[in-house]
């Protein structure tokens, strides 16, 4: 069921440990203690934004927590492998999404908060590639400020 959500670009949520194995494996990675511990902070309560920095201070409270490098290698791992997607805002924070599938984004800017646009917000986008090209995504990031 996990597998299945994220071959469709839904976050799985409430994963158990077997599972949370289970998909580090069928996505070609070894489920190490690290990669474990990251993936059951990410995907236990579904679809999530978070930057590395989020989940270093997510992850301290536990009895062996993984060092900032090693949050940073194990999400972009995860990304590599398609179980995460990066969504880079303006100038270096770079946040991981638990929802790979396509999706636009609200950012608040003056409270570092990104989440999705709900699917009936969104308009209907046609870009047409120049030819030789197809478009492989669209990402869109709408930025708002509090009043």
């Amino acid at each position: 069921m996990a597998s299945e959500n994220i071959r469709n670009g839904k976050p799985p949520g409430g994963m158990s440990p077997s599972e949370i194995v289970s998909m580090l494996q069928g996505a070609g990675l070894r489920p190490t203690r690290q990669r474990q511990q990251i993936a059951r902070l990410l995907y236990t309560d579904g679809g999530r934004h978070v930057t590395a920095e989020m989940l270093y201070a997510e992850a301290r409270s536990d009895r062996y927590p993984p060092s900032l490098a090693t949050i940073y290698n194990a999400l972009r791992d995860f990304a590599e492998h398609g179980l995460l997607r990066e969504v880079a805002l303006y100038g270096s924070k770079l946040w991981y999404d638990t929802t790979t599938g396509p999706h636009f984004h609200y950012y608040v800017e003056n409270g570092e908060t990104l989440f999705d646009i709900p699917p009936e917000h969104v308009p209907q986008i046609d870009i047409v590639a120049p030819e030789g090209m197809r478009v492989a995504g669209v990402d869109v990031v709408v930025r708002l400020e509090k009043l």
